[in-house]
């Protein structure tokens, strides 16, 4: 099969390798497509933790496709299904893994890309986030995953604010519900302009969505007492400084919302499974950017870049 191999900093190529062989309990997948996620970003910079090169379709892990071997045991799963897949090496034509981290998706789904992970991960940090009517609530970043938590909070009924540095993203957010979007610009600038609109009132829970310090420092200056604030962000850059004062006198509580238990995923995968379908999340237009395999340093790029018109992009596998 191919796949692509992160072979330094910046830079991917395709190789040549033998197709994985699933096990006991094991299911393989002929790859349709994968996610970019922006979680790749850190290793494509190629920080000190990280070796090169990288295991053949390392990194991907948005995937789907139909399923083509069956390993023993595996009594719910036939070759043919089109599943959505919780695997970790998907930037190849073949991924193997457990059959729990397959789903069956629905007929009005086949054909469609479906990067279940990232959406069964925003129902995840919506159900932690506990939203409820009437609250005031904040996102900060307005991409892939802010832009459903924009649009899953404005439905459950909350007076919704978006924040985030483009203005493409802010139009964005506008379209999923926000009822006020702010520009994400210095610090104290940012957090002077939202007191003087809304009257200095805070938030009863504000999502942080960037995996980055400054956004985080802005959380902590608008979040309201005894509020909650859920990190959505992937902070991998190095560590993180909190206004310790801050937080304590305001009795916050404050929810790393990632999960690892596939279990969770798998649950979370199923109610984004039902959002697309009832129409509380709109994927077509959340998915901006399509790249072949080949191009996946590309598509790297372009999730660091993030041009205008940039939400999430995807690569395609023949």
């Amino acid at each position: 099969m191919l796949a692509a191999v992160v072979a330094g900093p910046g830079e991917v190529r395709i190789e040549e390798v033998p197709k994985p062989e699933p096990g006991p309990g094991q299911v393989r997948v002929r790859m349709l497509g994968c996610g970019v996620c922006a979680s790749n970003l850190g290793p494509w910079a190629g920080p000190e933790w990280m070796s090169f090169p990288t295991a053949p379709g390392d990194l991907g892990h948005e995937g789907w496709g139909f399923v083509d071997a069956v390993g023993e045991g595996v009594p719910s799963i036939r070759e043919g299904d089109e599943v959505a897949t919780l695997f970790y090496r998907s930037y190849a034509q073949y991924d193997v893994g457990p059959a729990e981290a397959v789903m069956k998706l629905p007929r009005f789904l086949e054909g469609t890309e479906f990067p279940g992970e990232p959406l069964a991960c925003a129902m995840n940090i919506f159900r932690r986030a506990a939203i409820r009517p009437g609250q005031r609530v904040a996102i900060i970043g307005i991409g892939f995953l802010g832009a459903i938590l924009t649009r899953l909070a404005s439905l459950a009924g909350a007076e919704t604010i978006a924040i985030s540095r483009r203005q493409f993203s802010l139009k964005v957010a506008q379209r999923m519900g926000a009822h006020e979007t702010f520009a994400l610009e210095e610090r104290h600038r940012t957090r002077e302009e939202i007191a003087d609109r809304l009257s200095g009132q805070m938030f009863d829970r504000v999502i942080e969505a960037t995996g980055k310090q400054v956004p985080l420092d802005l959380a902590g200056d608008i979040i309201g007492e005894r509020g909650r604030l859920i990190i959505a962000g992937y902070h991998q850059d190095g560590p993180r400084m909190v206004d310790m004062q801050q937080w304590n006198w305001r009795g916050i509580d404050v929810i790393n919302a990632h999960e690892r238990d596939q279990r969770i995923y798998y649950r979370g995968l199923r109610e984004a499974i039902q959002a697309v379908e009832d129409g509380r999340i709109q994927l077509r237009s959340l998915l901006t950017h399509s790249f072949p395999l080949e191009r996946l340093g590309d598509a790297l790029n372009a999730t660091r870049d993030r041009e205008d018109g940039f939400l999430k992009a995807t690569v395609s596998i023949s």
